[in-house]
């Protein structure tokens, strides 16, 4: 950007968000501005090489917020990458960024009797007013009073019942008052028994609701599904309200059973994802529909959700139609589209009451500790692998323990990201694990053997989804590169380099495919048109090129005689050489053609 475009910028910034100009400092150092819900804006001065983990560590030291918890996001894409530089994401002079900050799992909150008596709380963010009514109705501590006879105040204001924590509670530590009226009869009380399970079969009340979206009445739900949309209404039938989950970038909830003991499951609504509308996060709103990740779009998510949970297969078949929901391969917890109404949720501003039917996805929740068996991990990397994943990191990365207690199966979760329209913004947690340089097993590469992504696009549109032309490309290239490489015997490690870019500027070997593949169909006049014929002539032309750059990484591997003279045909009959040779560290000099490699 000129000195004359960063100025521009810098004064547009600052005239939106009231800043006043950092001094021009002359080591080439610039200022960049960040904001946050709830916090002042932060003047910042940095250097453009500056990564972005120096960028995280000094908001740490500045505002006491981990780096753990930070999230930068620019023009609508997520700094995601640590050891990239500033300048590598296009942050120039005079930029704002916006920090998306975790909400803390516990907030500590105290409250007080008119007595002048103190209790303190750890409460989760996303429980509402009314929660804590009920929790200061169990205390032993206290005097027992109902909820209905409690008044909370904090600040001279009377708390409702419907407000969430996190939204009238936003320090920590804060001191709420307890006033209680008891009624002159509090005496004469009469109670009732009801059993948890009645609410099933009774009407919910008028402002709340979930009921599933199927996009082909010929597609059953599982039977899986169809018991946890009833566990859901018998939870909120019987009063227990969702919780705002303190991650992500977008807005999700955990859904209580009846007993209002236990998450059992997750609903993310579409109106809340990143950059929508109807975000809680701060994360501006996509001006072009793009999401966070490239080649997503806004609103999106939940169907991506849906879709790793039905394109993760049995193993020796596709998922059937019938309700009969067998658990995949990789072990996605069953997804569904749902419509779902509770005032617990965001509503957006300015939105007139009742509370309206929210569009998302809703998936069985799990939740346990860290682990690594290479099978469990292979699994997940072939998920990843075919449906091009670009957010695949630690935090969704779960573990289930088996009954006994020993065996562990690792459960992958968050696929708003999966099946994207480019390949640009591929990342892989796994790819730093000691296990994906491990070979795939003979169940594995009988599983790979399988799939055919024709018939995997042929079952989302089944269901509903209309699935655009680049993202159904994405799938085509990802499963042929994962059949291919499969059958030459590649490690995940050796596919996620082919996939994932070694740093953020630098396309990606696949992403190098595909664009030397779309130039000769773009070339060849020949190529048949129409019905489909565009498509798989560019297919052919990934192919051919595919199998000259996998040609090459498994033939690398040889003892150096035979690797010489594969580098010498190889290097005579295909200029110039792939990005793979590169990243083999390796540097050879052509005899016939003088070519350095």
């Amino acid at each position: 950007m000129s000195s004359a475009g960063a100025a521009t910028v810098a004064c547009a910034a600052r005239d939106e968000f009231g800043l006043l100009p950092l001094r021009p400092a002359p080591n080439g150092s610039i200022a960049i501005y960040l904001t946050a819900p709830g916090l002042a804006v932060m003047p910042m001065r940095v250097m453009a090489t500056d990564s972005i983990a120096s960028v995280k560590l000094r908001v740490q030291t500045s505002q006491g917020v981990v780096v753990r918890k930070q999230k930068l996001v620019f023009h609508g894409r997520e700094l995601a990458r640590n050891d990239c530089r500033v300048r590598d994401y296009g942050v120039a002079d005079g930029n704002v960024l916006h920090l998306v900050i975790r909400i803390p799992d516990l907030r500590h909150i105290t409250v007080e009797t008119v007595q002048g008596s103190k209790f303190r709380f750890r409460v989760e963010p996303g429980r509402t007013v009314g929660y804590v009514k009920q929790q200061i109705a169990k205390d032993s501590r206290l005097d027992p009073a109902h909820p209905d006879e409690q008044t909370l105040v904090l600040e001279g204001e009377e708390l409702d019942d419907r407000h969430l924590i996190h939204d009238v509670c936003r320090i920590d530590g804060a001191v709420i008052y307890l006033l209680v009226q008891r009624s002159a009869k509090a005496r004469d009380f009469e109670v009732s028994i009801v059993a948890r399970d009645a609410a099933q079969h009774q009407p919910l009340p008028w402002d709340i609701g979930i009921e599933p979206v199927v996009g082909n009445p010929k597609a059953q739900l599982p039977s899986a599904l169809r018991d946890l949309v009833s566990a859901v209404r018998a939870g909120m039938a019987n009063g227990n309200a969702p919780v705002m989950s303190s991650e992500g970038t977008g807005g999700a909830y955990f859904m209580q059973d009846a007993s209002g003991h236990q998450h059992i499951a997750e609903f993310k609504p579409v109106d809340e994802e990143p950059m929508a509308a109807n975000n809680l996060r701060g994360l501006p709103v996509s001006s072009t529909g793009e999401g966070l990740k490239k080649g997503t779009r806004v609103g999106e998510g939940a169907l991506r959700e849906v879709a790793a949970y039905i394109l993760d297969h049995p193993l020796g078949g596709r998922r059937s139609f019938t309700g009969q929901g067998a658990a995949g391969f990789a072990g996605v917890h069953p997804t569904t589209l749902v419509r779902c109404m509770h005032r617990g949720f965001r509503q957006a501003e300015g939105s007139a009451q009742p509370p309206a039917f929210k569009l998302g996805s809703m998936q069985a929740f799990v939740m346990g500790p860290r682990a690594f068996p290479v099978q469990e991990v292979h699994k997940i990397c072939v998920l990843d692998m075919r449906l091009a994943n670009a957010d695949r990191h630690a935090g969704n990365i779960l573990v289930c323990r088996d009954d006994d207690g020993r065996g562990m199966s690792l459960v992958p979760i968050d696929h708003g990201y999966c099946l994207p329209e480019s390949f640009e913004d591929c990342t892989f947690e796994w790819l730093y694990w000691p296990k994906s340089r491990e070979p795939f097993s003979g169940e594995a590469a009988e599983y790979v053997k399988c799939l055919d992504a024709e018939e995997d696009i042929a079952i989302l549109r089944f269901h509903g989804w209309e699935v655009s032309r680049e993202c159904a490309r994405t799938l085509r290239v990802a499963t042929m590169l994962l059949k291919k490489g499969v059958e030459r015997g590649l490690t995940a490690f050796q596919f996620g380099s082919i996939l994932c870019r070694e740093i953020l500027t630098k396309e990606s070997v696949i992403e190098e495919v595909v664009r030397d593949a779309q130039a000769l169909d773009d070339d060849g006049a020949e190529h048949p048109r129409g019905a489909g014929g565009e498509e798989t002539a560019f297919l052919q032309a990934v192919s051919g090129i595919m199998d000259r750059h996998l040609e090459f990484l498994t033939n690398y591997h040889r003892s150096n005689s035979d690797r010489d003279k594969f580098l010498l045909r190889y290097c005579c009959h295909h200029h110039p050489f792939p990005r793979i040779y590169v990243a083999c560290v390796c540097v050879c000099v052509c005899a016939a053609c003088k070519r350095k490699g």
